[in-house]
């Protein structure tokens, strides 16, 4: 049943659970999106009395919520010392020491922790993905942020190349590829990599050039075959042919590439930089998603989506009834509803009890707005 709302009640920030509709077909606002003041000086333009939504509006939260007395435990941003994360950074980080150094003697042993790495990372995607994926929403420390990197990389890569149903030798090409596919950024002068201002056109064209390298690496000090080797080469290559090194597009770009353009950019903005802090996971989802078909595959940001949800993994969310929670599962077809653990209940108090809740089984809740973990003091 529709209900009427005369255009004089409405107010700016005012926010419908249901579309709110102009004539019963003319969309006015999304649910969950407030009215700006646009929006009601066009309908008194126009002289329309009146609006119609099946919802009613959502009473706003109240009692505010000051996220600073919250002493939420971020668990997720340190890396568990029995966790596979942590065998494996350490082992990267000696190889990537060993590449850096030059010391192509070990090449071959490389090679084969690499492999191990690779097996042992498909393992666990196949076991739980939604597990590793914990992994990936933390900030990392500066000595481990390439071997971090790296495995979130694959970690995503993974996620997307199993969804998108490729052959299992090609997943772990993928994941190899992934893992040494900044490797370059190790014969790029350290002054260049942690220069918090804005780079010269010479500086960037130094960075560029880490795909060559890492290229190099790949198939001549670490001999790995072309398929792999070619992954890590194009994987800056944009999908409107303004990428690098050699300015491909479209599907001529390998598939592989494709996938780990997408896993590479998002992990990028997750995790901080000389040059900037990291983006909460809701914002640097919500800026890949805002491509259009610019940089990146449309099929591959619509697999990401479904894999990783707007909210993934991890992220910290306001309810509309007050509750805090954290991310533990996407639903991948309805990527605005996932499953949550509550940490706070409308009251803000500590839910003590493991408490979960399917937002796609609760139609009545849904999530506000994400929550940046800065704004959440660490316990000790």
């Amino acid at each position: 049943m529709m209900n009427t709302i005369k255009t004089s009640e409405l107010k700016e920030g005012m926010r419908f659970d249901k579309p709110v509709y102009i004539d019963g077909n003319n969309l006015l606002v999304p649910p969950n999106i407030p009215l700006k003041q646009k929006d009601i000086d066009r309908l008194l333009r126009w002289e329309i009395q009146e609006v119609e939504t099946e919802g009613s509006i959502i009473k706003e939260i109240s009692k505010p919520i000051d996220l600073s007395e919250m002493n939420i435990q971020l668990s997720q941003i340190k890396i568990e010392k029995d966790s596979p994360y942590s065998t494996w950074t350490n082992q990267l980080n000696e190889i990537f020491d060993d590449i850096k150094k030059k010391r192509l003697a070990v090449a071959g042993s490389n090679h084969q922790i690499i492999d191990t790495i690779t097996n042992e990372m498909l393992d666990e995607i196949d076991k739980n993905p939604q597990d590793i994926l914990k992994n990936i929403i933390r900030g990392q420390k500066d000595e481990e942020m390439l071997s971090l990197s790296a495995l979130n990389c694959a970690s995503i890569s993974a996620i997307i190349a199993k969804a998108h149903k490729m052959p299992q030798f090609r997943i772990m090409q993928l994941i190899t590829a992934s893992l040494l596919h900044d490797s370059g950024m190790l014969r790029v002068p350290d002054e260049i990599i942690n220069k918090k201002t804005k780079l010269a056109p010479e500086e960037l064209q130094k960075i560029k050039m880490h795909t060559i390298y890492s290229y190099q690496i790949v198939l001549q000090e670490l001999k790995y075959p072309e398929d792999i080797s070619v992954i890590v080469l194009y994987h800056h290559e944009k999908w409107d042919g303004t990428g690098y090194p050699k300015n491909i597009s479209g599907e001529a770009i390998p598939i592989g590439a494709r996938i780990l353009g997408v896993a590479d950019a998002y992990e990028a903005m997750l995790n901080q930089r000389p040059y900037r802090d990291a983006l909460i996971g809701y914002t640097a989802m919500k800026n890949i998603l805002s491509d259009n078909g610019t940089h990146f595959d449309p099929n591959i940001l619509k697999i990401f989506l479904q894999c990783f949800g707007i909210f993934p993994v991890g992220s910290y969310i306001l309810l509309n009834n007050s509750m805090v929670g954290t991310v533990i599962a996407v639903n991948s077809n309805s990527p605005m509803r996932p499953r949550i653990k509550l940490l706070y209940n409308k009251e803000g108090d500590k839910v003590k009890e493991n408490t979960e809740i399917d937002l796609l089984e609760n139609e009545n809740l849904f999530i506000i707005k994400a929550i940046d973990p800065k704004d959440l003091r660490e316990t000790s």
